[in-house]
């Protein structure tokens, strides 16, 4: 069992519920955000809240609470479940609508606390498969409920053994993950898109921590770059840095690289430092 706050309560998770007349249902018009504690804390709050508060504004949903009203609720959570780590969801719904589809002012937030479960030791270890899918998302820069892409383009990945998809444009750049960054390495340098996704607070992070010791580049990552591309890897805040080996049938490398694990070594020494 967890405990879920919904809308000013604090309710266990099967009583957590919504009015069928919340937009977020009738239409997914919502926005919502996510993040882990590590020893306990919850790993950069504030740059989530400030996403979440964008996200909002990009989507004009009203989102009238304050950063330290948000940190009092999900400190509340955090001592009410004392797992021993914690994922958790915000979300602000679209709230009732008079005519199920026109937006009011009656927004409601909600705040998911469920344990943290790892994900295979072997994605870092060993390394992954993703494939590419030439599709964008919606205002990218808003991370909102609208996953309906996503869903489908990762059921094609996972039917060809890869974890995760990622967007192309047009142009024939990657982007991003579903719920990923990407980076690629060439050489020593590394570059992540800048336009046309989302930015994750991981990725922020890691291009502060990887800036120290190596050249980062903030750009395009076009298909035919590959040819050139050393090492690749993914971002997110569930899964941390992961090791990205071969993108659709592009062997990139045999194994994690020395580029990628050094970042992942300076993340995990950055985190457990929270």
């Amino acid at each position: 069992m967890a405990i879920y706050y919904v809308n000013g309560k604090y309710v266990e998770d099967i009583y957590a519920t919504l009015p069928l007349s919340d937009i977020a249902l009738l239409r997914g018009y919502a926005v919502f955000d996510y993040l882990r504690t590590y020893n306990g804390k919850p790993f950069h709050l504030d740059d989530h809240f400030k996403r979440l508060k964008n996200s909002a504004d990009l989507l004009m949903l009203n989102c009238p609470w304050s950063f330290e009203e948000i940190k009092e609720i999900v400190n509340e959570l955090l001592r009410l479940n004392n797992f021993w780590e914690t994922n958790l969801r915000f979300i602000i719904t679209g709230g009732d609508s008079i005519d199920s589809i026109t937006p009011s002012n009656s927004t409601r937030l909600i705040i998911m606390a469920t344990e943290l479960q790892p994900f295979p030791k072997e994605w870092y270890r060993e390394g992954v498969k993703v494939i590419s899918s030439d599709v964008t998302r919606y205002i990218p820069g808003a991370k909102s409920t609208d996953y309906i892409k996503a869903i489908m383009v990762l059921r094609n990945a996972r039917q060809v053994g890869a974890i995760e998809s990622i967007y192309v444009n047009e142009k024939g750049d990657l982007l991003e993950g579903t719920t990923s960054n990407l980076f690629a390495v060439f050489g020593e340098k590394i570059v992540t898109p800048a336009e046309g996704i989302l930015p994750g607070i991981t990725r922020k992070v890691v291009i502060a921590l990887a800036e120290n010791s190596f050249e980062v580049e903030l750009g395009a990552i076009n298909r035919k770059d590959l040819e050139q591309c050393s090492e690749m890897f993914i971002t997110s805040s569930n899964k941390e840095v992961v090791p990205v080996l071969q993108i659709d049938d592009r062997q990139i490398s045999q194994e994690p690289g020395k580029v990628t694990k050094s970042i992942m070594k300076l993340f995990r020494q950055y985190s457990q430092k929270m």
